[in-house]
């Protein structure tokens, strides 16, 4: 089982989202920044690096609030221990240091772009909130 975090970076009503680089099976993909836990690295120190490495932005683990975890089995593939975190406050201006593109984009429409598809269950839940109130 991999173990995997991944943070959710708002800004003016739109979610930021990253598409794979590489020769992988998963390139082209889109993906919320964040990536594998090292051996005995806890999830939020984790997400802390990742951030670091992939946007150039300081994030401190008491600004991570975890939004859920799930398990993901792909097929032909990895099983996967997601965990999302929405990310309340970064310092530094998010750049793209790894990713073929780095988009904003309304969380409404997230899920127009080709995520893998661990990510998709949380893809609705942000599509749901993103829904303008009824009544």
């Amino acid at each position: 089982m991999i173990r995997v975090c991944a943070g959710i970076l708002r800004r003016q009503g739109r979610v930021l989202i990253c598409q794979r680089g590489g020769e992988d099976p998963f390139a082209g993909k889109w993906e919320f920044p964040g990536g594998k836990l090292a051996g005995g690295e806890s999830a939020p120190a984790a997400l802390v690096r990742e951030l670091a490495e992939e946007l150039g932005i300081t994030v401190d683990a008491q600004d991570l609030r975890l939004l859920e975890t799930s398990t993901y089995h792909y097929p032909q593939g990895p099983s996967v221990e997601l965990y999302f975190f929405e990310v309340l406050d970064f310092q530094g201006e998010p750049r793209n240091l790894v990713f073929r593109d780095m988009l904003w984009v309304s969380a409404g429409r997230a899920a127009d772009y080709d995520f893998l598809e661990g990510d998709r269950g949380l893809l609705a839940r942000l599509a749901k909130e993103a829904l303008p109130a009824q009544g």
